[in-house]
């Protein structure tokens, strides 16, 4: 009966060390895999907005930035390629 105790403990303990080498696999090829994309879908340097105009965010998502400005009374989106940096749209937000 001891015997079989043994075996058994030594599959378990087998199993669980196969399973852990496959994990650390997983990861160590993941790691691997990201580093070439960093930054690829954004190469432009500058964006504009009018002149006076005050920017109150920006967000890069999806190969496109999305900049919310204010100039005067008015606020307004602008959506730019992440690539070119020409405007895709631009949209007034008005209050209602």
């Amino acid at each position: 009966m001891l015997s079989r105790a043994r075996k058994s403990f030594l599959v378990s303990i087998g199993l669980l060390f196969v399973g852990l080498i496959a994990v650390g696999a997983a990861i160590v090829y993941r790691a691997s895999q990201s580093e070439g994309k960093g930054g690829g879908d954004y190469v432009i340097a500058s964006l504009q907005i009018p002149a006076g105009g005050e920017v109150i965010s920006a967000v890069a998502a999806d190969g496109r930035v999305t900049v919310t400005y204010k100039l005067g009374a008015m606020t307004s989106v602008r959506i730019f390629d992440g690539k070119s940096g020409g405007m895709i749209r631009e949209i007034p937000v008005v209050s209602e």
